[in-house]
């Protein structure tokens, strides 16, 4: 076969590479690729929402839009620079943590990050489903909606299922197939999503946009805090995943600049517009507490209204296939020795769990998502914080991949200054923060006094800051203040060929002629 027509197949065959370093002679495409798979991913209606949300805080129409844009831009600015690790390494960003962590130690940061992974998939599929089923029970209402109008069970059942194989398809071909799709659903998005816009806009309330007042400091910091976990923090565990596959010498700047503007373009400007149409009529912000897209999509005239619920589960579907792709990884890294394909068929289980209590159990969509973010934020903040640090180590040590693979051959079971600092910030960050889901709540707040869990500081999020920096300065204390980091181990290696008796971790065994030069290092 030509190398053209393979070149034309790879991207409907199953992607062979899981959590091992991409080799140099696969690696392809320039930073800006990186832009469309951000921006299709956060180009969605909900980004409207997440104004609405970030604005019920208690703050006013100005100060949702400078705090959100804040948030905004420093979480992505993390997400970008985490994501350089990519090309240095070729590994995606949760086998990248086992050089801080360990081989065993990483289960830890892995299995949350996995968790923060399913939580995501479990909102945007849930997402992605209702919108399709509203648009079938407003089409035909006879035979897809309840006797009041609203969708009937089965047919978000069905439309469940169907975005659930979609997303699967695609997920299990891999990378570059998605790379491919994600750039044309972000002009389809892109597009409709502009006009959309054209819609809302006349729907603003200027003259009232004043009538909310001031929220105070604490308030608008609170503000910043939520931006981040909405568009940012929960993604700290991805941006390696898809720069993986850029060429090692990509600069650092291209890598950061492209995933900061398509993370948070497309976001700054739907929060602007979420903003503006909660501050002139507060009846929005109660109706999207409980249904983010229906109560705005209930704006638009049908003719419009059907072609755009397709979109909007469109640009969902992009989500969580970009999502679900990270989250096989995600499992793979934890160390589960399954292949990406069927970790992606058990993702699928656990989404449908998920789903079904968001769904049919959850009183209140947006007081679960609140609790989700704050929650699975404390544990990713954290570690990206220890991850940005550990970058300092990691470029000083030449970005060697020997450190990602098992004891003795190169990596160590586990790294305790970084456990220590992981675990000191998430306790400290849970006991700071609170929920307002009831389930959730049992295991948050317990630092604070009732009169903390029911004021500012506790709906303002500053838990999930105090975690991160916490565990960041920790780490750097022990690691370069005491000087506490081992260097690689290579105390199995031998001059011959061995291999490590067991080898679950995705990785090529280290290379033999770097075996021979640690074995004359360690005489």
């Amino acid at each position: 076969m030509s190398s053209e027509a393979q070149q034309g197949r790879r991207g409907t065959t199953v992607e062979s590479n899981g959590v091992n370093p991409v080799p140099d002679a696969e690696r392809r495409g320039k930073p800006r690729g990186l832009f469309a798979v951000w921006f299709a991913w956060n180009i969605s209606i909900l980004g409207i929402s997440y104004g609405i949300f970030v604005f019920g805080l208690g703050l006013n129409v100005w100060q949702t839009i400078v705090a959100g844009t804040a948030g905004y831009l420093i979480s992505a600015t993390l997400v970008g620079i985490l994501a350089v690790g990519g090309p240095r390494t070729g590994l995606p960003t949760l086998a990248q943590t086992r050089f801080a962590f360990g081989m065993k130690g990483n289960r830890i940061p892995a299995f949350f990050a996995y968790l923060s992974n399913m939580g995501w998939k479990v909102t945007i599929i849930t997402l992605a489903s209702t919108t399709g089923a509203n648009l079938f029970a407003k089409l035909w209402s006879s035979a897809f909606a309840d006797a009041d109008g609203s969708s009937a069970t089965s047919t978000i059942v069905l439309w469940f299922v169907l975005v659930l194989a979609l997303t699967m398809t695609v997920s299990v071909l891999g990378h570059e197939l998605i790379m491919k799709v994600e750039v044309w659903i972000s002009w389809v998005t892109g597009i409709m999503t502009v006009a959309f816009l054209g819609f809302m806009v006349p729907e603003i309330e200027w003259a009232h946009l004043g009538d909310t007042p001031a929220g105070g400091p604490l308030v608008f910091i609170g503000g910043i805090i939520m931006a981040m976990t909405l568009v940012g923090l929960g993604f700290l565990n991805y941006g390696g995943d898809f720069a993986r596959y850029l060429p090692r010498d990509t600069p650092a700047r291209g890598v950061i600049g492209w995933t900061v503007t398509g993370l948070s373009l497309p976001v700054v400007i739907l929060l602007a517009v979420g903003a503006l149409l909660v501050g002139g009529d507060s009846k929005l912000g109660a109706a999207t507490a409980s249904d983010p897209i229906g109560a705005l999509t209930a704006l638009l005239p049908m003719w419009f209204f059907v072609p755009f619920s397709v979109v909007i589960v469109i640009s969902l579907v992009s989500a969580a296939i970009t999502g679900m792709y990270s989250s096989g990884l995600a499992l793979m890294a934890v160390g589960v020795p399954l292949r990406r394909s069927v970790t992606t068929a058990i993702n699928a289980i656990i989404i449908a769990a998920g789903a079904f209590y968001l769904l049919f159990i959850s009183t209140s969509f947006l007081a679960t998502f609140q609790s989700f973010l704050s929650l699975i934020a404390v544990m990713m903040g954290t570690m990206g914080g220890i991850q940005l640090i550990d970058f300092i180590r990691q470029r000083r040590m030449g970005w060697n991949t020997d450190m990602a693979n098992p004891r003795g051959y190169g990596g160590r079971d586990g790294r305790w200054t970084a456990i220590l600092s992981l675990v000191t910030g998430t306790v400290v960050g849970l006991g700071l923060v609170t929920s307002s889901d009831p389930n959730f709540a049992k295991i948050t707040g317990f630092l604070l006094t009732e009169k903390g869990r029911t004021g500012v500081f506790g709906s303002s999020g500053l838990g999930i800051v105090i975690a991160l920096v916490l565990g960041a300065a920790l780490y750097a204390i022990l690691t370069f203040g005491l000087r506490l980091d081992p260097k690689p181990d290579y105390s199995l290696v031998t001059a011959g060929d061995a291999q490590p008796e067991e080898n679950t971790t995705g990785l090529p065994s280290p290379d033999p002629a770097v075996r021979h030069v640690a074995d004359r290092t360690e005489r």
